[in-house]
């Protein structure tokens, strides 16, 4: 087998855009092997790019049919944990779209499955973990170029959606149907990537706005305070009702800095001595030097800059091919499927901070507690069964 055969569930935007990637031939090592779409209306577009493949109406029947080796799950979130679970259960490699589920009980009950089918593959589909700006990040903090890590904020705004986009479909932007907002749908990929570079947070603090700026019931505004453990603090703020946007990340050591603004320009500032060196050796006469600009400052610090220009579809393909040359050659897998518990664990705690007016430590969260306050706001709803 030199190709992966992927079975597609849920033809929509997202799987129709991993379907014209493999048409395209852009993943070497992986093809189409069957689709599932319950929608009859998508067939046409389905046979047009696909013209050899069977279109099922129930990814079971997909999973069994002996036409796929792998699949991927582009479906409503509350979804993802029991295709992958069923998937796995039949012999079938799972890659999972973000997030891994709506709550950490569910994400916990697929870890813990997935685990006892070591022979077979689960992923997921954090493709930002295959751009390159974020990949050099990465390396940098682990080699310690900027030493121990004291403070990281990150603010992520950029992803404005009109009252027109929730309108768009009955399930969008509802508990029951969704199981969130911004932290849900839109920002899961910096809910990873913030833990992935700097390390997972051991609490949370956060202050939360329902429907602040949208005819919704989930949230459309979110600040977030993190605390790492040893002194370390973040910041997260993100929502969908900033038209102009900002995307900024900092991670502050106590060797240097990290500004990327944008996710593609970076400065990386790298200090000749650690700050606590720094401010013990440092008179009044060099601290008076400094601050009036009469002290070569390439003596404190150097800086590099880099940037990386925008791979939309890229870094998908990336992933994709990662996924297949893992199953196939045995190569390292970039994002294995039980780390996205990380942020699905985030998201739940800044949710459930909020609803309690407390910090919530993600080193004992609980999972219950979590299920029985997200229960109360689908009851609340009326449309859909409590999990």
């Amino acid at each position: 087998m030199n190709k992966l055969r992927l079975g597609i569930i849920g033809y929509g935007q997202q799987g129709g855009f991993y379907g014209d990637l493999l048409a395209k031939g852009q993943v070497s090592n992986m093809e189409v092997g069957a689709v599932t779409e319950i929608d009859s209306a998508k067939d046409a577009r389905i046979k047009e790019v696909h013209p050899e493949v069977t279109i099922y109406r129930d990814y079971k029947e997909m999973v069994k049919s002996g036409d796929v080796d792998a699949i991927i799950t582009t479906v409503p979130h509350y979804l993802h944990p029991e295709m992958a679970m069923f998937a796995l259960e039949n012999g079938i490699h799972v890659l999972n779209e973000k997030p891994a589920g709506v709550y950490t009980k569910q994400v916990k009950e697929l870890n813990d499955f997935a685990s006892k089918h070591d022979d077979l593959t689960y992923a997921i589909m954090f493709n930002q973990r295959n751009n390159p700006l974020y990949k050099r990040i990465k390396e940098i903090v682990d080699n310690g170029e900027i030493g121990d890590i004291r403070r990281t904020n990150w603010i992520i705004t950029t992803w404005w959606r009109p009252q027109a986009y929730y309108d768009m479909s009955d399930w969008r932007a509802t508990w029951g149907g969704e199981g969130g907002g911004v932290l849900v749908n839109q920002a899961p990929h910096q809910l990873d990537l913030i833990q992935w570079i700097a390390g997972v947070p051991e609490a949370v603090y956060g202050k939360v706005k329902y429907g602040y700026q949208r005819d919704i019931v989930v949230e459309d505004e979110v600040t977030a305070v993190l605390d790492y453990g040893n002194g370390a603090t973040g910041t997260f703020v993100t929502c969908t009702h900033d038209l102009i946007g900002t995307d900024r990340l900092e991670i502050l050591g106590d060797k240097g800095k990290i500004v990327v603004e944008d996710s593609q320009k970076v400065k990386v500032y790298r200090m000749t001595k650690s700050e606590n060196d720094l401010n013990k050796e440092m008179d009044f006469e060099g601290v008076k030097s400094l601050f009036m600009g009469q002290m070569d400052i390439n003596e404190i610090y150097q800086v590099e800059e880099f940037s990386a220009e925008s791979q939309w579809g890229g870094q998908h393909a990336g992933v994709l091919e990662n996924f297949a040359a893992h199953i196939l050659d045995g190569e390292p897998l970039l994002a294995p499927g039980s780390e996205g518990i990380n942020g699905v664990r985030l998201a739940n705690a800044i949710h459930l901070s909020d609803w309690t007016n407390q910090e919530v430590s993600l080193v004992d969260f609980d999972d219950n507690q979590y299920l029985e306050e997200l229960n109360k706001r689908i009851a609340e709803e009326g449309k859909y069964e409590t999990r």
